[in-house]
């Protein structure tokens, strides 16, 4: 009855709180293997940042520094955008584990619902993820970002989540279409996206077929956008066509992105590969 009275959007709101709560509990009981990420993620960037710093040692007139800010931006970023990526596109696995997948699609939230629920999380998850990384790394290099316009990056960074939990609700379909290859194809489509966005060098240096890729992929707006405020201190100005093409891919890759899960679910159903794991 107290339900009843309650205004609809309301009810949503109070059940994609109930997403992230869930969410939040699963990473509690998974706490150890998070840690192990975490150092992990955190261990690779400084491997990566340190072969910046070592570039000097094979020739003289290199900006060791620079790039070693250019290379800890990317390894960082992916870190971060990744986990968007990951984390949506791992949502029916993880209900397939844990066994919930008919209780979640059968409840009465909706699937818009359902999904910017896990966005959210990702979102904050990510958020919390890299700032340990940057606490921990802080200790290690001496970086120079006295020109970095931080809100800059940080308004690039927000608008590219958005266009990522779109690109991660697209992949979350595949494990709907085949249970037994869909979670190995979405990793798939996360390490190309590695491939070919520019984390760890420029776009440029690819070859041109891997650069028309290139210009379908968030990251690589991101990535542009970021190590351009950081590293020059860009404005908001020129960042506004990194900032323009990541807001048409979130209004184009969030809208789709549920409509192409919708169809995916109600083929998993018909088929009966809902709840099957192989």
């Amino acid at each position: 009855m107290q339900n009843m009275l309650k205004p609809r959007w309301l009810i949503e709101l109070i059940a994609v709180w109930g997403y992230v709560q869930r969410n939040y509990f699963l990473t509690k009981r998974y706490f150890m293997w998070e840690i192990v990420w975490i150092v992990y993620i955190t261990a690779n960037a400084m491997a990566i940042t340190y072969i910046g710093k070592g570039a000097g040692e094979f020739g003289s007139g290199i900006d060791t520094g620079r790039l070693m800010t250019f290379l800890l931006a990317g390894a960082l970023i992916w870190s971060y955008l990744s986990v968007l990526f990951d984390v949506l596109s791992e949502t029916v696995s993880w209900e397939r584990w844990e066994g919930t997948i008919e209780y979640t699609f059968m409840s009465p939230s909706s699937r818009v619902t359902h999904l910017l629920g896990m966005g959210f999380y990702a979102v904050v998850y990510g958020i919390a993820q890299i700032t340990v990384m940057l606490v921990a790394v802080s200790f290690f290099f001496d970086l120079d970002l006295s020109k970095a316009n931080y809100p800059g990056a940080l308004l690039v960074l927000g608008v590219a989540s958005v266009s990522l939990v779109g690109f991660g609700i697209v992949a979350a379909v595949l494990p709907l279409l085949s249970p037994e290859k869909g979670q190995q194809v979405s990793y798939i489509v996360s390490s190309l996206l590695l491939l070919v966005s520019g984390v760890y060098y420029k776009v440029s240096v690819l070859p041109e077929w891997m650069q028309f890729i290139a210009k379908f992929s968030p990251v690589t707006y991101a990535l542009d956008g970021i190590r351009a405020a950081l590293l020059d201190g860009a404005s908001i100005a020129q960042l506004w066509d990194s900032i323009l093409i990541l807001l048409v891919m979130g209004v184009v890759f969030v809208p789709l992105g549920l409509f192409v899960f919708h169809l995916g679910e109600s083929y998993a159903k018909r088929t009966g590969k809902l709840k099957r794991s192989g």
